[in-house]
């Protein structure tokens, strides 16, 4: 019965098989149609599975940085959002894609792309300091040339890549690869990283597939150890010294012939955890798909790109490297450009299915360095579109001369409106001067306005032959007060002067704070002071209020005149008569009660100015072409050469600045898109702090809504009063230092963390500066820079013949007079007001330095 069975099933089995051979050739079309229906099906689900996709662009701070916990958790979150598709999904459509743009507008752009319904899920990562933004669906940028690469991980298949740390960030090569790309010129690099939770089974199958390939090789060896232990026997008997020793040793000595027994190894046994590697856990394991895309309108500038990616990715490269798929053939590359894979390359492009290579498995903390946008710790290219590059004739503000990562160098500049306030730091003769008269010469030819305050005149020499065009001319004004010759001319400022329409009062605060500012006076240790000085200015301006009320501008009074007013009873008398009675009240009561002796802190300061023939010449005219206001208004372009650094010349300087911060605040009567934007370049910062500290803090607090911009020079942050340095600091939109001490270096690079060592700083070649800009609200750098030059930026603009008539024309535009007949017209001025005052009151004309006897005795006080 048993061998009926079995010959029954040979029986039936042979019939079979010859029905299989009979209908072969329609088995093969049912198994093709079946194949190419599964197939087909396969292609449509993964196809409308992968039609709803969102994507997430990662958009980090200056500040970030993360950590190995950080990135696995942010590697298993990809792959929980990878597998949040639709349960029908195939395994190959299951996937999330993590996409490195950089097209020449932006260093590195880091987007996720993953399944419409893990769109929650991949907004919110673990980590800190970054801003996760909702991203449309890439635009496919048509460029002349595009190169593809398909990258796998090519070793042993348990091996892993190499373990980068995340400090310094393992991005940079990436980054330094398209650091040099052109929007311009079409330039266009992408990296996509497709990850895929792997499927168990086939996880599975590829473990017993190395185990045992593992098995076969240790085989193997075994086989080749004994054929080698069988040569090195049979090797030994044809040895000279085995026939000796058979011949004199005894048989019985040597063990017998017959006897001899060779072992064959064993086969070492397979450490199943070793082989395996990253393939032993499931926890964290993916596989990989990365593909790289090349594109630009030159020729000859993917195919680089594309080989600079090449090497950036080596930075992973261990016992298992990324390497790209495909094979050369003398000088052709046969890969994913050329049919039939480029068909491929771009259907897993455009829709992200995943089909990697056999080995390419991988564990998250592999992948460390790309599961992460770029952190702080890395080196961001400066393009083009972070900040502009300056072309003479251009409405930019010069900064310096970057390289660029190809080696070439560009003039970086930023926008008028983003430029408010600007501090340089640094050892004298190292830029700062030179910088700042670069970027005030691109002012004045773009048709702004800018006043340059430089104690030492030498700038006006430098920068004479590039400001000596017929349009800036017209526009031009010089007040030198270094002038020593009486046939020198020089023009004139009455700081109490109402022409223009100022306002009396704001003429008064600006001239009393002035005086208050660099005295240091103030209401707990001087309140007499400010009090007499007060009242004797707005004495003065009333006074001046009638006269141009009059047309009579030329009797103006001057601060000269607030001597003979606390002196002299008789022009006091004249000048009281003139005030409203509250104003008079005050000079008959309150003025009589104050003691002698008060009147000398006042009186010393205005003897002082008076001594110097050039201040009192410049101060001591009626009507004065000098008006920051007008300057401001007309885009006039200002230089200002004060005589020196002394107290008597501080107290010029302080005039001169309040009357800038006066002026700026009055622009407030203006709309202000009819505000001009006026900038005030204010060189030795030392020397005009120490004369007037709150105001330049007030300049940078207030002057920002009316258009007027302040660029500060100083050789030791530190020296400056802590309201300015501070005042400076919080508001300053570009930051820079040159070569100097580490300790002044200091309050700069603090200001920038830890990006630049003061120590390097300090050691700066010169002309070189680290600097900070702001540009569209976001802060560029620091950057190292080159400081230009004039005659580098402007060799083209360089008139040097017409020197002379520039320097004439711009005293022409002030109605500059010689110092001769300036002080001569200042010393008879009184005598001028005294007349005019006369016939005003119709008093009788009291002589110069008549009064009581108390008058007399404090006069003397000062003689």
């Amino acid at each position: 019965m048993a061998w009926d069975t079995l010959f029954g099933l040979l029986e039936w089995c042979w019939q079979s098989g010859n029905w299989v051979y009979d209908n072969a050739w329609w088995i093969g079309i049912l198994a093709a149609a079946v194949f190419t229906g599964w197939v087909v099906l396969e292609r449509y689900l993964s196809a409308r599975a992968l039609r709803h996709r969102t994507y997430v662009e990662l958009v980090p701070s200056r500040t970030f940085e993360t950590g190995e916990e950080e990135v696995l958790r942010f590697g298993a979150q990809l792959i929980r959002a990878a597998s949040a598709g639709k349960w029908w999904a195939p395994r190959n459509a299951r996937t999330v894609r993590i996409r490195l743009v950089a097209d020449g507008s932006k260093p590195l752009t880091y987007r996720v792309e993953g399944p419409a319904s893990a769109e929650q899920l991949l907004r919110q990562t673990p980590y800190a300091r970054l801003r996760s933004e909702p991203a449309p669906p890439p635009r496919r940028k048509r460029s002349k040339h595009t190169v593809r690469a398909v990258f796998a991980l090519h070793g042993a298949p348990g091996a892993r890549l190499r373990e980068v740390p995340l400090e310094p960030d393992p991005l940079q090569p990436l980054i330094d690869a398209v650091a040099d790309l052109r929007n311009d010129l079409g330039d266009l690099a992408e990296v996509c990283l497709d990850l895929s939770p792997a499927a168990r089974w086939r996880l599975r199958a590829r473990r017993w597939q190395v185990v045992d390939g593992a098995r076969q090789a240790a085989r193997r060896q075994s086989r080749r150890e004994a054929q080698w232990m069988t040569q090195d026997a049979a090797t030994m008997e044809d040895a000279l010294s085995w026939q000796l020793t058979k011949l004199t040793v005894p048989q019985q000595q040597r063990g017998g012939e017959g006897r001899r027994l060779l072992m064959t190894p064993r086969p070492p046994r397979v450490d199943r955890e070793k082989v395996l590697g990253k393939l032993a856990e499931d926890t964290g394991l993916v596989r990989v798909q990365l593909m790289v895309r090349c594109s630009s309108d030159v020729v000859g500038r993917a195919e680089r790109r594309l080989r600079h990616i090449e090497a950036a990715l080596d930075v992973y490269a261990a016992r298992t490297r990324l390497s790209s798929l495909g094979f050369s053939l003398g000088p052709w590359r046969f890969g994913a450009d050329r049919w039939p894979w480029r068909p491929r390359f771009d259907e897993r492009w455009n829709t992200g299915l995943i089909a990697p290579a056999r080995n390419s498995w991988a564990r998250i903390e592999e992948l460390a360095g790309l599961l992460k946008p770029p952190t702080t710790h890395t080196r961001l290219p400066v393009l083009a579109t972070d900040i502009p590059t300056y072309h003479p004739g251009s409405s930019l503000l010069p900064q310096g001369f970057y390289r660029t990562p190809d080696g070439t160098q560009r003039l970086i500049a930023t926008r008028e409106e983003d430029t408010l306030f600007e501090v340089q730091v640094g050892k004298a003769g190292w830029g700062k001067t030179m910088r700042a008269l670069v970027q005030a010469t691109a002012s004045a030819h773009a048709g702004r306005g800018l006043a340059f305050v430089d104690p030492h005149r030498d700038s006006w020499d430098t920068v004479a032959p590039y400001l000596a065009h017929d349009e800036i001319m017209n526009r031009a004004w010089l007040f030198d007060l270094t002038i020593r010759r009486p046939q020198d001319r020089l023009g004139c400022w009455n700081p109490l002067s109402l022409t223009g329409g100022k306002t009396p009062h704001e003429v008064v605060a600006a001239t009393v704070d002035a005086f208050a500012t660099s005295l240091g006076w103030g209401d707990a240790n001087a309140p007499r002071a400010i009090t007499i000085l007060t009242k004797a200015i707005e004495a003065l301006v009333a006074v001046n209020a009638q006269a141009v009320a009059s047309k009579k501008a030329d009797k103006q009074t001057t601060i000269f005149h607030i001597s003979p007013l606390l002196t002299d009873p008789g022009f006091r008398a004249l000048v009281i008569h003139q005030l409203e009675a509250d104003a008079q009240r005050w000079w008959t009561t309150s003025f009589t009660e104050i003691p002698k002796d008060a009147l000398p802190t006042v009186l010393n300061p205005l003897a002082r100015l008076a001594a110097s023939p050039v201040i009192k010449a410049f101060l001591g005219s009626p009507v004065g072409n000098y008006d920051i206001r007008r300057a401001m208004d007309d885009s006039h372009v200002v230089w200002i050469c004060p005589p020196g650094t002394g107290p008597t010349d501080r107290l010029l300087v302080s005039l001169l600045v309040r009357d800038m911060l006066r002026a700026g605040l009055s622009r407030r009567d203006m709309r202000e898109a009819d505000r001009i934007p006026f900038r005030l370049y204010l060189d030795e910062l030392i020397s005009l702090d120490g004369a007037a500290s709150s105001t330049l803090a007030e300049i940078t607090e207030q002057l920002r809504k009316f258009k007027v911009r302040m660029h500060g020079m100083t050789q030791l942050l530190h020296r400056l009063s802590p309201e300015v340095r501070t005042a400076l600091l919080q508001n300053a939109s570009c930051l820079s230092t040159t070569a100097g001490a580490v300790d002044a270096i200091r309050h700069i690079t603090g200001e920038w963390g830890e990006q630049v060592d003061p120590a390097e700083a300090a050691e700066l070649d010169r002309y070189h500066h680290w600097a900070s800009f702001t540009v569209r609200g976001k802060r560029i750098g620091p950057l190292l820079i080159r400081g230009p030059e004039l005659h580098e930026v402007f060799a083209s603009l360089a008139l040097s013949g017409q020197r002379n008539a520039l320097q004439g024309k711009a005293l022409d535009n002030t109605r500059a007079e010689t110092l001769e007949k300036l002080t001569s017209a200042a010393a008879g001025q009184e005598q001028i007001v005294r007349e005019w005052l006369t016939v005003q009151t119709g008093l009788a004309h009291a002589p110069s330095g008549a009064g009581s006897a108390e008058d007399t005795s404090r006069k003397g006080q000062f003689q």
